[in-house]
């Protein structure tokens, strides 16, 4: 068997989610319904992140089982091809040793949420942007956001869903920058950590909105971190918002791409 390792580029719109589903398409399905037409192999594909249903991905890192003997440029080229219509491609290949795990090796994700700041609707980047209409204040919303870097009981900022045994994280950046975006003028949420609990991102973007808004004071974030109650949640942010922009390993330091 070789260990393959992908890095996959996917609109996460027509998808219920990077995990295989049971109830609608997964780019996981995909992947391995393509994996499958072109070995003839029952594979499963692992993945450094789950991604929730609309949540995009500029460069996931995973990795698949193959007992074909296939070159990596030759099994991407037959993945896209395969791939085609769905909004998946596979920008890069590798063969990597049967030890490393896109899951388990990773030792940091970074997420990029992008919030549109304009009056007008949304055209040609619905599903790609929040879109805010009311004007927002990027600096009070990365003031308040420090109050969440570092380590903490994040339990009202996780889905009732979260299936994580600990509600402990240690965020080690939360950014919030005016960006001059494709689609007018955007505000850019960075986070990064070794591992993030279900809907933690979305949680923390949708409260700092508030703060940006002037709906929130600036406090009420550190004190709705403090109550470790999910009813103190303001507001859970879309998911057509959100990136997975890359996985961090060990080896390098960075995502290998």
């Amino acid at each position: 068997m070789t260990r393959f390792a992908l890095t996959l580029e996917f609109d996460g719109t027509p998808f219920h989610g990077l995990q295989r589903q049971a109830h609608g398409p997964s780019v996981q399905q995909s992947i391995e319904d393509a994996l499958h037409r072109i070995t003839g192999e029952e594979a499963t594909l692992h993945s450094a992140g789950r991604t929730d249903a609309g949540v995009h991905a500029l460069a996931m890192r995973s990795h698949v089982d193959l007992a074909k003997d296939i070159a990596p440029f030759r099994l991407m080229g037959a993945l896209n091809a395969h791939l085609r219509p769905d909004p998946i491609a596979v920008t890069h290949c590798e063969i990597v040793p049967d030890d490393w795990h896109a899951r388990f090796s990773c030792i940091g994700r970074r997420y990029l949420y992008r919030i549109v700041n304009r009056r007008a609707p949304l055209t040609l980047g619905r599903g790609r942007a929040w879109h805010v209409a009311a004007e927002l204040d990027p600096l009070a919303m990365h003031r308040a956001a420090q109050a969440l870097v570092g380590r903490h009981d994040f339990t009202t900022f996780r889905s009732v869903q979260c299936q994580a045994k600990d509600p402990v994280k240690t965020l080690d950046r939360l950014d919030v920058a005016p960006s001059a975006g494709e689609f007018g003028p955007e505000i850019h949420i960075r986070a990064e950590a070794r591992s993030f609990l279900h809907h933690q991102v979305r949680s923390m973007v949708g409260c700092l909105k508030l703060v940006g808004a002037g709906t929130w004071p600036e406090h009420r974030v550190a004190a709705a971190l403090a109550a470790r109650d999910r009813s103190e949640l303001g507001l859970n942010a879309p998911p057509h918002g959100l990136y997975f922009v890359e996985a961090i390993y060990p080896e390098t330091g960075e995502e290998t791409s």
